[in-house]
């Protein structure tokens, strides 16, 4: 009775153990280096970026856990990778749309960061110089506080430029990426002009001639074919005040003030009666 009593015990902890295994293997963990994919719309397109973030757990970042003077893949796990959607100068250096692997080769006072045409270098020994496509050397910046995770991330968008900022534990690289943008919209404003019919974007293109300080007579023209296209439009008689006070026609431009405060009270729309009046305090 007793060996059947010890057999039983013994298959049903064979069981147990079996079970405990096959859970085991179906069990769903964190990854110790998470990856993250980061898009950035950009100038006309967007930048994507696809990477993996270790975490310091307490270790000696740099010069120790990353090496310096040696290639680094820029992350943990797979390869780094960015894609451009269009041409981009990347630290000043010319680079063409495309997938380009993100390498660096971190130094106590200066890192180089390396755009390359290869996609699957994840170790010194696989980093190939002639495949750069883009090389710059960056001085890295103090942070005040140790940072945990790795981060690559966009900082200071603007329009046509921002900066990719790659940081961990106490140090950031900031690389300075811009587009060259204005020729083309430029381009597209006169295409949309010069086409057939009478829906032509005035409003967008008097609008960008003024942020971008370009032919103020122009833009005067378009804004009052705008303000003719949409007449109770409070917002498109602000900005017909504000190119004709650059355009120094200060009585023109206290009217379209005076119309959009009108407009936009009519609408309720008290932040454009504020922008108005802001506007109309700087005419003399």
């Amino acid at each position: 009775m007793k060996t059947v009593k010890n057999f039983t015990a013994s298959a049903a902890a064979m069981l147990l153990l079996y079970a405990g295994a096959s859970v085991a293997q179906g069990i769903k963990m964190p990854a110790p280096s998470p990856g993250q994919t980061v898009k950035q719309d950009f100038a006309l397109s967007n930048v994507e970026l696809s990477y993996s973030r270790p975490v310091t757990k307490g270790r000696v970042i740099m010069g120790d856990v990353v090496p310096y003077n040696k290639v680094w893949r820029t992350g943990a796990n797979s390869p780094t990778v960015i894609t451009f959607g269009e041409d981009v100068k990347f630290g000043g250096v010319p680079v063409k749309a495309g997938k380009y692997g993100l390498l660096t080769i971190p130094g106590a006072k200066e890192w180089t960061v390396i755009l390359s045409s290869s996609l699957d270098v994840s170790s010194p020994s696989m980093y190939k110089k002639e495949n750069d496509v883009a090389r710059v050397n960056v001085k890295p910046v103090a942070l005040p506080a140790s940072q945990e995770s790795f981060t690559i991330g966009f900082e200071d968008v603007l329009e046509s430029s921002m900066t990719l900022a790659i940081s961990w534990e106490k140090v950031k690289v900031p690389v300075k990426i811009t587009a060259d943008i204005n020729d083309k919209i430029v381009g597209q404003i006169e295409e949309a002009m010069a086409a057939p019919g009478d829906k032509k974007p005035y409003f967008q293109a008097a609008f960008y001639y003024l942020e971008h300080n370009l032919d103020i007579n122009k833009a005067k023209t378009w804004i009052d074919q705008a303000a003719a296209q949409s007449p109770d439009a409070f917002w498109v008689f602000y900005q017909k005040a504000r190119i004709y006070a650059k355009a120094k026609d200060v009585k023109g431009a206290k009217e379209a003030a005076l119309k959009s405060i009108e407009l936009a009270k009519a609408a309720k729309n008290d932040d454009y009666v504020a922008l108005n009046n802001k506007l109309l305090a700087t005419l003399k």
